[in-house]
């Protein structure tokens, strides 16, 4: 990798809907050589996907929580139930294994207080791997 695929990837992850032409501009390469690089990129797994980011509030989710998980057991199956089981819910943005005091990291989006109150009463309680739900909040 040199330093123009660099500049390549900076300028995707910038703006991953860049068009070719745009992109190349913005590396100062003509379009096929920077189509060539781009897809070499690909095809190496250096750019797995493009993805739109969405804004939270903008779709009504203004409060950014840190759930900390800990799990009764650490066996497979355990970790594999509750990773199953956790992927269900739409409030869960990102989940993480973790080491440490904690077994699972979650970042959740939702409305307010009352709506992170609901989800963990009504979803992460019920769920029968969790010993501990801890979380803070994203200022």
């Amino acid at each position: 990798m040199d330093r123009t695929d660099l500049r390549i990837l900076d300028a995707l992850q910038h703006d991953g809907s860049l068009s070719n032409v745009a992109l190349a501009e913005k590396v100062h390469l003509s379009p096929s050589p920077c189509l060539a690089r781009v897809k070499a990129l690909e095809n190496k797994g250096v750019i797995r996907r493009y993805v739109a980011l969405l804004d939270p509030k903008a779709l009504g989710l203004g409060l950014n929580v840190f759930i900390f998980i800990s799990l009764k057991s650490q066996v497979r199956a355990s970790l594999e139930r509750f990773e199953q089981t956790i992927a269900e819910h739409p409030e869960v943005m990102e989940c993480y294994l973790m080491t440490g005091d904690s077994d699972y990291l979650l970042r959740v989006a939702v409305k307010d207080i009352d709506a992170l109150e609901r989800f963990i009463l009504e979803q992460l309680t019920p769920i029968a791997e969790i010993e501990k739900i801890r979380s803070s909040f994203a200022l």
